[in-house]
């Protein structure tokens, strides 16, 4: 017999605005406290240093959060010229410092032109990508070094939007947008390392993942002074519906008869789908399926599918 789960089957997605210092699962165990909620899941870690856009998918919801992983993002971050540390941002510990009183601005709107495009990042040892089951993160708070793969990122947009001398620190605000899976330390390290200096992350705040932006976020504080005044009702009107993931996707609607035998497992006909790759489904009365694919002739098969009720 199954285990029944505990807490409220509420369905949806909330978009968190992260505090520093707090991890992302720490982050989602707090807001699916509060929400007293059956199940819960984040859509892709942000550090502790990190605040911003954190999306968090509730119930049926979290079927979709796939999609969100795979989103682009947005980021403001601060550099710090002339000091580097182990981890690449400001919580690690301090490696090498240099005199970066020579940098100009100029010099850093030069360097940067090499960051935008298609680029190389070699994760950085204290990401979370996983070595043999283990983060990379914890291997290195062991003084542990592994060998990692560089990938491919795409960074859409990157613009300097501040530049501020203190000494031998040079301190720099940028802007980028960019694919899943990019690493700004790891934009700050390549940078520190072509102006000669080294560079690290001092401050990040992520501005928008996929459809989602800072506007639209709510903070724990939010959550909490609701939860303390019993406004439950206020809460759930936070959480935005489940096919908010999946936007981006073309939409295909089916009549109800259609419905019925996607919900079976059956793919249907739909007349004017597009030729090919996934789709969003819904019942001509707006009623939101969940996520098909276009199959060879023409049908479209169920992929992911929302339970009734949600």
């Amino acid at each position: 017999m199954a285990r029944r789960r505990r807490g409220r089957p509420i369905s949806g997605i909330l978009v968190l605005d992260k505090p520093l210092g707090m991890s992302s699962n720490q982050a989602l165990q707090v807001a699916k406290r509060l929400y007293f909620a059956a199940k819960a899941g984040h859509t892709g870690s942000l550090d502790p240093l990190a605040t911003g856009v954190l999306p968090l998918c509730f119930g049926e919801a979290t079927k979709f959060s796939q999609y969100l992983l795979d989103a682009d993002k947005a980021y403001q971050s601060t550099f710090v010229l002339g000091t580097i540390t182990d981890s690449g941002d400001a919580e690690g510990q301090v490696l090498e410092t240099n005199d970066a009183s020579a940098i100009s601005e100029a010099d850093v709107a030069r360097a940067l032109e090499a960051f935008r495009g298609e680029i190389e990042q070699v994760p950085s040892m204290f990401s979370a990508i996983k070595q043999n089951g283990q983060p990379l993160y914890k291997l290195a708070r062991q003084g542990i070094e592994v060998e990692r793969k560089s990938r491919q990122v795409v960074i859409h947009q990157l613009e300097l939007r501040d530049f501020r001398q203190s000494g031998e620190r040079a301190e720099v605000d940028i802007y980028l947008e960019c694919s899943k899976g990019t690493y700004v330390r790891s934009i700050a390290e390549d940078l520190g390392q072509a102006l000669g200096c080294g560079a690290h992350v001092s401050a990040l705040r992520r501005t928008r993942a996929g459809p989602f932006s800072i506007e639209d976020s709510v903070s724990l504080n939010t959550l909490e002074g609701l939860k303390q005044n019993d406004q439950l009702a206020q809460m759930d009107e936070l959480l935005l519906p489940a096919d908010t993931a999946v936007k981006a996707l073309p939409l295909v609607e089916l009549a109800e008869s259609g419905g019925f035998y996607l919900r079976q497992g059956q793919p249907v006909l739909v007349p004017n789908a597009p030729a090919s790759g996934m789709v969003r489904v819904a019942l001509e009365t707006g009623e939101f399926l969940g996520v098909g694919e276009i199959l060879d002739d023409g049908r479209v098969a169920p992929r992911r599918l929302v339970v009734n009720g949600h």
